[in-house]
């Protein structure tokens, strides 16, 4: 037997097996040095990584394969120098191939000694890891780039937890959106951006739990910030395994909807404002129709009644039933009047009203309606400039808040009526720019709800029993603000009261000096009064009945006409005519037009306009005079008198 260069005992077969296998190898570059670093075997592992072939290598010295840069530094002598000393050297750098190509290399530098110790050699073994550490860079780099966008993101809190839900990394986005700083969060339980409430039911643990078996978990709602606030959130939780299917744990990416949400919810309310509006102005349109009819069935029943009472002999069981009935078609006349306020369709005499003496002159007759278990205060500031509404309407909106703030106040308490002045800069609410007064009723009843306070203006809407109110009242209050060109507006809460404000704008010098001359006596007039010859138009023959019924009973000798076609015939042959009293909303020619009509074949003819509307603002037709429907008899004396003896030209 021969000894081996690595002092193995071997036959000649052994060895030629293992210069076999060693050849063989392809993977893996292993030759022979002897100790000074020659080279003095090569393998086909070798020639294929490195690129020389046996008879260009054997012989040179091994630093060939080194770089300039390592050769420059000793690093093939150190190799050498630390196998020879330890008997092993590893170490991976790069090394060079015949054409000049580098490769990272995994080097292996093995001392070969004989028997008795003495060094003959090195057996070297080089492994190509250039892909390996080409896929180890790569995704290094994909983890710095993804570490590098989880981190640039800012929008969304993005992090890691463990299987038990403790954080485990935090990016600047969840810093952002939640407040704290990685080291005070990492190694911390999720559930503690959670409110309390949903700690108590458990929704963490379902989080984690839905998104474990189902794949993912997503939700929204509520979550807490460092410094104890709130914010919406849209959160998602998804599992994280590894290649066995293993859970390692939850990535959570949360995102803050808050701006989100209430930008939805003001999209929201807005178009349920506009459903609300459109429903109301349809409501509007029809209350105005039904309104419209019933101010004419109730016209016939109110004059027949009066002129009933007048000729039948004063008997105390007959009389008092038909005071009765006049009572009850007045009430029906004060609900139409209600009807055509939410409508914005009532005839409203717009002035100049004072506010603090009209409210202190009711004081009293508020006091004795509401009863002594409820007290009255006023607070009104002195130089409180005039408004411009309807006195005898806010009269009628005042009992009503009054009534309504009684009602709310079963154990009794006080009302509070005052005024405010309040210039606009800007437009606010409904209202334009300008200088109102803002007319607040304040009680210390129960208040309502936010349900009920959203529905307290609907008409026919009424939180009190069958029977003891129509659900108009706040529906009249709301659209005698409308038609002064001011707004309402109403606050509330439960357990602490209501305040309802009713804006109204400041009156204008002219309208108050208007109110003045207005008030002032007619000093040129003295004519002797004398019946008049007057016509009456009406397409409904009941109130036309009615009208000229009580205009004969007047004394005045009546003609009748039910379109405005026959009114300007008989207008034609009757040149001696004073008045014409003419209802508004006929087919094919309104009163309206028929007094255009008129205007233009007969200037002086004075014309009385009967209607329930307001659509006939002053400004269009500031010669007409107007009645509202239902009157009574001595309104329209009144009326008629004002007509012929003081025409408007």
């Amino acid at each position: 037997m021969d000894s081996s260069p690595i002092g193995i005992a071997t036959t000649d077969a052994d060895h030629g097996r293992y210069e076999l296998l060693v050849n063989a190898i392809t993977d893996y570059a292993i030759y022979m040095l002897d100790p000074a670093g020659m080279v003095t075997s090569w393998n086909a592992g070798a020639e294929q990584i490195k690129g020389y072939t046996a008879a260009e290598i054997i012989g040179r010295h091994f630093s060939i394969f080194y770089t300039e840069e390592d050769r420059a530094h000793g690093v093939p002598a150190v190799a050498l120098e630390a196998a020879a000393r330890v008997g092993r050297f590893e170490r991976e750098g790069w090394r060079v191939r015949k054409d000049g190509s580098r490769f990272w290399a995994n080097v292996i530098v093995d001392a070969i000694r004989s028997p008795d110790g003495e060094l003959i050699g090195f057996a070297k073994i080089t492994r190509d890891l250039t892909e390996r550490r080409e896929a180890e860079a790569a995704l290094r780099r994909s983890e710095r780039d993804f570490k590098l966008l989880v981190q640039g993101v800012t929008d969304y809190a993005i992090y890691m937890l463990d299987r038990e839900g403790k954080i485990t990394n935090w990016n600047a986005g969840a810093q952002r959106i939640k407040g704290y700083l990685a080291d005070e969060v990492v190694g911390r339980h999720f559930s503690m951006f959670y409110t309390e409430p949903d700690r108590d039911a458990g929704l963490p643990a379902h989080g984690l739990a839905t998104a474990l078996a189902e794949g993912r978990w997503e939700h929204e709602g509520l979550r807490v910030r460092k410094d104890g606030s709130t914010f919406w959130a849209h959160v998602v939780i998804d599992p994280i395994r590894d290649e066995d299917g293993e859970v390692l744990g939850y990535a959570k990416i949360t995102r803050d909807i808050t701006e989100r949400r209430e930008a939805q919810r003001a999209l929201d309310a807005t178009h349920e404002a506009l459903v609300q509006s459109q429903k109301m102005e349809a409501l509007g349109q029809l209350t105005g129709g039904v309104a419209h009819d019933f101010n004419n069935s109730l016209m016939a029943v109110l004059g027949s009644l009066e002129l009933l009472k007048k000729r039948l002999p004063y008997d105390p069981a007959h009389t008092s039933l038909l005071e009765n009935a006049i009572q009850g078609a007045q009430r029906g006349a004060t609900l139409t009047q209600r009807m055509l306020a939410f409508a914005r369709r009532q005839e409203l005499k717009l002035e100049a009203v004072d506010l603090a003496p009209l409210v202190r002159s009711m004081v009293g007759f508020l006091q004795r309606s509401i009863g002594p278990a409820y007290r009255i205060e006023l607070r009104f500031p002195a130089g409180l400039a005039p408004v411009t509404t309807d006195p005898a309407q806010l009269e009628n909106a005042l009992i009503n808040l009054a009534v309504n703030a009684r009602d709310a106040m079963a154990e009794g308490g006080v009302i509070t009526m005052a005024a405010t002045p309040l210039s606009l800069a800007a437009q606010h609410g409904v209202v334009p720019p300008g200088d109102y007064v803002v007319l607040t009723v304040t009680d210390t009843g129960e208040g309502m709800s936010p349900a009920t306070l959203a529905r307290a203006t609907e008409p026919f809407f009424t939180t009190k029993g069958v029977g003891k109110g129509t659900g108009l009242g706040l529906s009249m209050v709301h659209g005698l603000a409308a038609q002064s060109g001011g707004q309402l507006t109403i606050e509330s809460r439960v357990g602490e009261g209501t305040t309802v404000q009713l804006w109204l704008p400041v009156a204008a010098a002219a309208a108050a000096s208007a109110k003045a001359a207005a008030k002032a006596p007619d000093k040129g007039f003295s004519a002797e009064l004398r019946p008049f010859l007057i016509l009456a138009v009406d397409d409904d023959s009941l109130v036309l009945t009615n009208t000229a019924a009580l205009l004969e009973d007047l004394g005045h000798r009546v003609l009748t006409a039910k379109s405005a076609k026959d009114a300007l015939e008989l207008v034609a042959s009757h040149p001696d005519l004073d008045l014409v009293v003419t209802d508004q909303v006929m087919p094919r020619m309104t009163g309206l037009q028929l007094q255009q009509e008129l205007a233009r074949t007969r200037p002086k003819l004075p014309v009385l306009l009967a209607t329930g509307y307001a659509e006939l603002p002053d400004e269009i037709c500031p010669s007409l005079r107007r009645i509202a429907k239902p009157f009574t008899q001595q309104q329209l004396a009144d009326a008629v008198l004002d007509a012929v003896v003081s025409p408007r030209g």
